[in-house]
Parts: C-alpha cells; structure tokens; sequence
C-alpha cells in the first residue's frame, strides 16, 4: 500500500510505503516491551536484585541486537543452509552485514526489508529476556550472556526459521502450524528454556512458598503496561501490512488479556480471598502470550474464552513448582510455557482456518490440532534439551549461579557495584 505525500514547494509528490512505516512503528513497540519485561520483573524481586534483574533484560537488547546484524538474520531468514531448518548466515547474495540482500534495484536501500528486519530482530531480544525472570536473585551476569548469546544461536535463530520463515521452515511450510506471532517461536521456546536454567541453577536460599514478596508493585505494574502496549504491535505488526487482519490481531490483543485478567484475578479471589493486583498483572501478561498464536485466526468471541481460561489456568500452574520442586523465580514457566501452549493448542479446536499465510489455508479441527500440537511440543522438548546442556556446562565451567553469601547479602552490589535504591542520609 502506498501513498503520495505532497510537500510545499514544487518537489513532485513523494511515495510513502503504508505497510513498511507500520511495520517501523510496529517494531519500535516491540523493542519497548523488553524494558516492560524488565519493570515487570524486577519489581516482583527482592530490593536487592532489581538492578541485577533488570540488566539481564537490557543485556539482551546489546547482545541480540548485535548478533541478529552479524548472522541471526541471514540464519531466520536467508537462504537455506539445511532445507526447512536453517537459513545460511554468510550467503553473499542475501547478508545483512553488508546490506546486500536489502537493495532494490535503481530504487536504493528496500525500505520495507529494513523495516522487516529491524521488527523480527525485537522478537529475538524479548524471547532471551523473557528467560531471566526464571533465575532471578541467584544467577552471575557474566554468565547469562553467554547463555543467552549461545541459546540464541543454537536454539531461537533456528526455531524462528521453522515457525517465522514461511518459505522453506518446515513448521510453517510443510506442517502449516499457525504461529502467527510467536506462541511457539517465542513463548513455549522461552518458557522451556527458563525451566531447564531454573533446574540448572536450583532452588533459592530458603525457597518456599511467599518467601519473597515483590519489592515494588508499582513497578511491575508499569512493566505489564508496557507490555501490553507493545503488544498490540507485537501481533498486529506481525501482520505486515495494514489490513483486516491487523486490525482482527489488535482487538484479540485486547480483549484476551482483558479476560485473562478477569479469569486470573477470580481464581485468586477464590482460593487466597483477595484479588491482588500482581495477580491482575500476571493474568494480564498471560493472555497476551496465549493470545499471540491465535490471534489472526479467532474471532473476538472465542479470544475472550481464551483469555478466560488462560488467566484461570495459569493462576493455578504456577503452584506446580512447589508441588514439583522447581525454582522458577517469577513464574515463567507458569505463564509463558503454560499460556503459549494453551494458546497454539487452542487454534486447533476454535481457529477459523481463515488464514492465508500458511499452507493449512481453511484446515480447522483434529488435522489442525495436530500440527499445532507437533510444532509446539518439538519447540519444546529442542530448546529445553539445548538450554539445559548449555546451562550445564556453563554451570560446572565459569559457573552460572552466585555464592550463597552473595545471593544472601544481595546480587546488586555483589555481581554490579550498585544499589537500586541509594537513599541519601
């Protein structure tokens, strides 16, 4: 879609791709939402490891960042290396190193590659990001990046290619699993790799149920704000262009988590006997990842159920880590893991089949449940796998978890030499 933008003088009109500058808006939003991760998470931690939290999110941002220029992309989206598994990174003909894959013709640099690959490159920082709210209060700062530039790698540049890359990745070409924004490629993908780290790492000094109540809850409510407001180019962006499927993905993108919020905070009523407000947050949060699978092919009416039961089961799933002797810090597992796998099971049994991006076009029901459920539980089980392995070595190479003295004593002026609250005397 383009239109022509007319100025004072007697310049002749100027053509403004409608589709690339949305996606350039689109993409600023979802780069916003991983300081909304680090709000949302470092206000549930302890005072004394809200800086720790907070910089394992903005490492992301400089580690990533860099890493998608010099190879993600070309791995996401290149040409293939491994037939429907990888794209090849050092492709002359297609490398974002040197722009060469980004200029068209006599018209110069393709505004609407860039903005592409400018969008896709905030989902590869916010799905590393959102893996660290799984350690919290306990891990070195050196050692999360190196996992995280060594999980990016090996595990989320080639899941994107499956889910994102609907040329050749098997998960959407040959499979047609609707993933529309990522429940797969981002949310079941991080949500796996935050349990394997929080089996690696293990339990917190005197980990039982309460033990630390969220330092500032203003914070993390600012942090689900943010998220939720760069959500709506999270999925609508994921779209690409201005159209009605954009406009369906941003009213599933708030009525989903609005109903999650609904669900999670009276499930919380019920069993606590107060409705609290990190519980209207975290519901808020759940809806928005179950969401993210579906919500080019549901209409409002079912992404409200969605959201409903997203938010009610999620409240509850959270508990399973003390039933099951896990530390997941702040639930990642519980709400990403959990909430992506309700929201791309769930395609299956209400999708309208609607779609025209992958090649399961009009399929609905038990044949698209079952890719649903392929792609979903192998993201799983592969970034679990990987992540627990890599965590591992790290664990008993450099080591991956602070002393006991330190975690005690606080990881922010242990692992930073800072204090996120200095207050003058």
């Amino acid at each position: 879609m383009t239109f022509l933008i007319h100025v004072m003088d007697d310049t002749p009109a100027m053509p403004v791709d409608v589709n690339a500058l949305w996606l350039l808006v689109a993409a600023a939003l979802v780069l916003l939402m991983t300081p909304g991760v680090a709000f949302f998470y470092g206000g549930m931690v302890r005072a004394k490891s809200v800086i720790s939290m907070m910089m394992m999110s903005f490492g992301a941002v400089g580690l990533v960042g860099v890493l998608w220029i010099v190879y993600g992309y070309g791995m996401v989206f290149g040409t293939p290396a491994w037939d429907h598994f990888l794209g090849n990174p050092f492709d002359p003909d297609n490398n974002l190193f040197f722009l060469s894959a980004l200029v068209n013709g006599e018209n110069g640099l393709d505004m609407y590659s860039l903005a592409f690959v400018g969008f896709q490159a905030t989902f590869a920082i916010i799905t590393v990001a959102l893996i660290s709210g799984a350690i919290a209060d306990r891990a070195k700062f050196g050692a999360w990046m190196v996992f995280a530039g060594i999980w990016v790698t090996v595990v989320y540049f080639p899941v994107a290619y499956w889910v994102f890359n609907l040329q050749d990745g098997w998960a959407a070409s040959i499979l047609g699993v609707n993933d529309f924004a990522g429940g797969t490629a981002v949310h079941i993908n991080a949500g796996a790799a935050a349990l394997a780290l929080a089996l690696v790492l293990g339990k917190r000094v005197g980990f039982k149920k309460g033990m630390n109540a969220p330092h500032n809850v203003p914070l993390t409510l600012l942090g689900a704000a943010l998220l939720w407001f760069g959500w709506f180019g999270f999925n609508a962006g994921s779209e690409g262009a201005v159209d009605g499927v954009a406009a369906l993905a941003w009213v599933n993108t708030l009525g989903a988590p609005a109903a999650a919020l609904v669900g999670w905070i009276i499930v919380e009523k019920i069993r606590g006997g107060k409705a609290t407000s990190i519980g209207a947050a975290s519901g808020a949060v759940a809806g928005l990842v179950a969401i993210t699978p579906a919500c080019n092919d549901l209409t409002p009416g079912w992404a409200l159920l969605l959201g409903l039961i997203t938010g009610a089961v999620c409240s509850v799933a959270i508990d399973l880590k003390f039933k099951l002797g896990f530390d997941d810090s702040l639930d990642v597992v519980g709400i990403h893991l959990i909430g992506g796998l309700i929201g791309t099971l769930y395609i299956g049994f209400f999708g309208t089949g609607n779609s025209v991006f992958y090649p399961a076009e009009g399929r609905t029901g038990w044949d698209q449940l079952g890719a649903q459920a392929i792609g979903a539980f192998s993201v799983l089980i592969y970034s679990f796998v990987i992540a627990y392995v890599v965590g591992l070595i790290i664990e008993k190479t450099m080591g991956f978890r602070v002393k006991n003295e330190d975690e005690i004593a606080g990881v922010d002026t242990a692992v930073h030499g800072e204090e996120g609250y200095a207050l003058a005397e």
